[in-house]
């Protein structure tokens, strides 16, 4: 009887942890377009701070991503630095964020010849903010398009990996981000 008592117990506190994992992750207050945008201050691959109060009155796109060294991620990398001289030519500061440390991020970016700054989140508390976390502590592949005054524009939560670039860059369009030098 004390087998199945102390077995009971058990289960008891393994459906309560688990059930508020869900409850935790169903709760969370997900943005919406129209949402202003959670400020943040992250460090770059680049070794640069990157604040986005600080970027006010620009367009900026935020790319959260898993995990760096990750096919998925080298395709969405490579897709973005493909479609670079496209996506400059709109007024737009553009990053990608992960969970990684720093190091982490400036190595793959260095290894696939990011031409963007890669964000890192090592405390995940931006991504709790943009509600990307899972529950794992990475982020989901959600791409944030940002307004000049913070307000959230578009939320891409479909990014497909390979056509990462071709997608950024047709957003910008139908979201009317000016280009650069009134092109």
């Amino acid at each position: 009887m004390i087998f199945g008592t102390e077995r009971m117990s058990y289960l008891k506190q393994f459906f309560a942890v688990i059930s508020s994992l869900i409850f935790a992750t169903s709760v969370s207050a997900e943005l919406s377009v129209g949402d202003v945008a959670p400020d943040f201050t992250l460090t770059g691959s680049d070794g640069n701070q990157y604040t986005l109060s600080e970027m006010k009155g620009k367009h900026v796109v935020v790319a959260f991503f898993p995990k760096a060294y990750t096919s998925g991620w080298t395709l969405e990398c490579k897709a973005l630095r493909d479609s670079d001289g496209e996506i400059r030519k709109y007024d737009v500061a553009y990053f990608m964020a992960s969970t990684d440390e720093e190091r982490v991020n400036r190595g793959f970016a260095e290894k696939n010849g990011a031409t963007f700054p890669i964000l890192s989140d090592p405390d995940k508390s931006v991504c709790t903010e943009y509600g990307v976390l899972y529950p794992i502590g990475l982020a989901r592949r959600w791409t944030f398009y940002i307004g000049p005054e913070g307000i959230i524009q578009r939320i891409d939560k479909d990014v497909k990996p390979r056509t990462a670039g071709a997608q950024l860059v047709k957003n910008l369009q139908n979201l009317n981000v000016p280009v650069v030098g009134g092109e």
